[in-house]
């Protein structure tokens, strides 16, 4: 069953590729329960079916680093980018995106905590595997107040534009 408004998000494991150490993550990827990175939080999230692919590298994260100061302006706590990939690989494209500390590279590497919101996409036939499909959706709260899930192939609702305007 597929997420909806009004719905507390799963609780589950993101990891995040750490550039430098602090008193609580170490270099390298890190673990991070959803539960308590929601708590408390406004949080944009976007997904997309993986890392350094055409639309997701050319315009999806792109809109959200060129939009992290309006969203930020709307009381957007966190910007996160997830994606079925490792976390070596979100935080390889997060500098290859310039992300910098704008948007969280989130790996959800066997996709446990995408299939518990209900938003796979089975791209077996592809050579791909299980990926997410590409969505974007505004947690206050563990609480989904705002979710545009795509069309097989599009990228109309999901960019940072039509969230800031939801929002």
């Amino acid at each position: 069953m597929t997420i909806k408004v009004g719905d507390r998000v799963p609780d589950g494991t993101l990891t995040e590729f750490i550039e430098t150490e602090t008193a609580g993550c170490s270099l390298g990827p890190n673990a991070f329960q959803v539960a308590d990175l929601v708590k408390g939080k406004k949080i944009l999230m976007f997904a997309l079916p993986g890392a350094f692919t055409p639309t997701c590298s050319a315009k999806h994260v792109p809109s959200y680093v060129e939009h992290y100061d309006a969203l930020k302006a709307k009381g957007v706590d966190e910007i996160w980018c997830v994606a079925v990939n490792d976390a070596f690989v979100m935080g390889a494209w997060g500098r290859d995106q310039k992300v910098g500390n704008k948007v969280r590279m989130m790996a959800d590497g066997s996709a446990h905590w995408t299939k518990a919101l209900g938003l796979q996409l089975d791209l077996d036939a592809r050579g791909m595997g299980i990926r997410s499909q590409r969505y974007a959706a505004y947690i206050v709260d563990g609480v989904v107040k705002v979710l545009h899930v795509e069309g097989p192939g599009k990228y109309e609702v999901s960019d940072a534009a039509s969230m800031l305007k939801a929002i």
